[in-house]
């Protein structure tokens, strides 16, 4: 029987200088190890036994296909053959954990660094996979040893990130690892992984337009990223951006179909989107015992009673429930906007970082016409989130009503260039600039509007239009108002 066990592959050379996703990373650094196994496998095997090397390469091909399934078949026949193979057990856990069998996964890994106890990417898999499986202490052993096998491991140090993150490592913890991940950057121009990595410990630290910078980098690197989409989707989850939350999540999911945790940011984002229904749909599909679904149906469930006196009597029980909390804030700012106020302020004080209270403290002070608290406040958001659109438009409608119509007119022109097609935003563009005598510019913005209106919708203020467009026409004509810049 060959020894395969015996030929040592050197996954440390190679590691250091590709750049690629950690997928294909892998396939290639134990593809070109195999290609030394596979010409000693030839010699000595005869034309009537299988050959495990060859299984091995047709479970490659399988792989890198995405059929994962199918890989993992040629791996077991592989092994059936020669169980000392640790390449085929490295293969059969990355394949296992693909199909989502992350116990399974985890034992391949195991039994890969056993049979080759100074592999570095092999613990590196080992230890990934424990920190997925919610075993973070072993996990964090077994990085280390990644990282001392070679301290220039990059793909160990992207794990340490997600370890420390879910274990909510103190500061100075996550500041000493950003520093890592930088000098290995400056090392390895334009690697994905690496930004993803450090855009994820930016967001933990609240320099988030520093995060949005280093997860786009990442992804547009490498569009199937998976831990930097996620954080991407974490980032527009904490600035109310729920439209890209939404996107980015079916792109994860599309990426990830057996994953939970990806199945759960896409819950989660089409419930920050107002669509609790498609929500609960997927919820539906997941296990019930898990605690992160049962929390988040827990959560959706709250987010749209309308039994507000059981509310009520229940934040009496747990005042600072910051989930029921916000469902008052929003369900009372049209209908009771002091109410509403309050538990909007409280929901905000419990969560301070969460910009989705921020926003919603804030468009309860628009509701209840306090527009001067509600400038200031989304002045200060928007320095955090400055690509917040809810804080946009609730901003300009502040400003509108102050009557300060210059800023206002700055609020209006960014909601259109993001929505182009919003005829209301064209029209109190237009009176923004009527009332500072910019007439030419008014015209042409109530023009706009009248093109883009609604006449179902939006009726009243197309007779306005109309009343004031050859008033407006004539002021032109004669030379009055501003010059147009």
């Amino acid at each position: 029987m060959l020894k395969l066990n015996k030929i040592t592959p050197n996954p440390r050379s190679i590691s250091m200088r590709l750049i690629f996703t950690f997928r294909s990373f892998v396939i290639l650094v134990v593809s070109i190890a195999i290609i030394g196994l596979s010409n000693v496998a030839f010699s000595q095997s005869s034309d009537e036994d299988p050959d495990p090397i060859v299984l091995f390469g047709l479970g490659q091909d399988a792989h890198e296909k995405n059929e994962f399934a199918k890989a993992l078949e040629f791996y077991k026949k592989a092994l059936a053959i020669s169980p000392e193979f640790p390449e085929a057990e490295f293969q059969s856990g990355n394949a296992l954990a693909s199909l989502g069998r992350n116990e399974e996964a985890e034992q391949a890994f195991r039994r890969a660094v056993e049979l080759r106890p100074d592999w570095p990417l092999a613990f590196t898999q080992l230890g990934t996979i424990l920190v997925r499986n919610n075993r973070f202490e072993e996990a964090s052993k077994i990085l280390a040893r990644a990282i001392n096998l070679d301290d220039r491991n990059f793909p160990a140090y992207v794990a340490l990130t997600e370890l420390r993150l879910r274990t909510k490592a103190a500061p100075n913890v996550l500041k000493e690892l950003l520093t890592r991940l930088e000098f290995l950057s400056s090392q390895l121009k334009s690697n994905s992984l690496l930004l993803g990595a450090r855009g994820a410990i930016e967001r933990a630290l609240g320099n988030l337009e520093r995060a949005k910078i280093n997860l786009e980098r990442s992804i547009e690197l490498d569009n199937r990223n998976t831990f930097a989409l996620s954080e991407r989707i974490e980032l527009a989850l904490t600035e109310g951006d729920s439209a890209r939350a939404v996107a980015d999540s079916k792109t994860l999911v599309a990426h990830s179909s057996n994953s939970v945790s990806s199945k759960l940011l896409l819950a989660r984002a089409y419930s920050s989107d107002g669509n609790d229904s498609e929500a609960l749909k997927i919820l539906d599909t997941l296990d019930a015992k898990n605690p992160l679904v049962a929390n988040l149906r827990t959560s959706i469930l709250v987010n749209t009673s309308t039994d507000f006196e059981r509310l009520e009597k229940e934040i009496e029980n747990d005042p600072r429930n910051v989930v029921v909390l916000a469902r008052l804030c929003s369900a009372f700012r049209i209908s009771n906007p002091s109410k509403a106020l309050n538990y909007c302020r409280r929901a905000s004080e419990v969560e301070p970082s969460n910009i989705s209270h921020a926003v919603g403290y804030g468009s309860a002070l628009v509701q209840a016409r306090e527009f001067a608290s509600a400038v200031g406040l989304f002045r200060r958001i928007l320095q955090t989130a400055p690509d917040n659109y809810t804080a946009h438009s609730n901003l300009a409608t502040a400003l509108f009503q102050l009557k300060r119509f210059d800023e206002a007119k700055t609020e209006y022109q960014w909601l259109i260039t993001i929505k182009p097609d919003l005829a209301i935003a064209y029209y109190l563009l237009a009176i923004s600039h009527d009332s500072l005598a910019e007439y030419v510019d008014a015209l042409a913005n109530y023009q706009q509007f009248l093109r883009l209106a609604d006449p179902k919708l939006q009726q009243l203020e197309i007779d306005k239009v109309n009343l004031r467009l050859p008033i407006l026409q004539r002021q032109i004509k004669k030379g009055d108002g501003k010059r147009p810049r």
